[in-house]
């Protein structure tokens, strides 16, 4: 059975600078067959959805390292239903506490991957997404 190349917009929102994870894992995910648009840094939640819709993808990914995962990610669900997209899915990684998983689960968020989650992990995370 041919699969669909799945296809992940990684971002990095707001004023966060730290995108060396992000580059890394944009890597990691491309060489595990993924198509892969990285946003840069600095983006916006308008800024996001609009790529996102532009490139067609399948999951947007967003790397956060500043601890504001829960307002962004928030920002993010409400602007795709603002918005009339339910069909994308939502992950976070970076600096991501513990009691905070459930948290970004509950709001829409459908996978979570802390610092030190491995790249098989991520990768059979974000198959079994779509």
């Amino acid at each position: 059975m041919d699969r669909k190349r799945l296809r992940i917009l990684v971002a990095k929102p707001g004023l966060d600078g730290h995108d060396r994870g992000a580059k890394i894992i944009s890597l990691a995910l491309r060489d595990a067959g993924m198509e892969v648009i990285y946003s840069g840094l600095h983006q916006s939640i308008e800024q996001i959805v609009s790529t996102a819709v532009q490139e067609s993808v399948d999951i947007i990914g967003l790397s956060i390292m500043t601890g504001a995962h829960l307002s962004i990610s928030q920002n993010l669900v409400n602007k795709l239903s603002d918005e009339g997209i339910e069909d994308m899915r939502i992950v976070v990684g970076g600096v991501i506490p513990k009691n905070d998983i459930q948290k970004l689960k509950a709001m829409g968020v459908a996978e979570v991957f802390p610092n030190g989650t491995k790249f098989d992990q991520i990768i059979d995370g974000l198959n079994a997404l779509v």
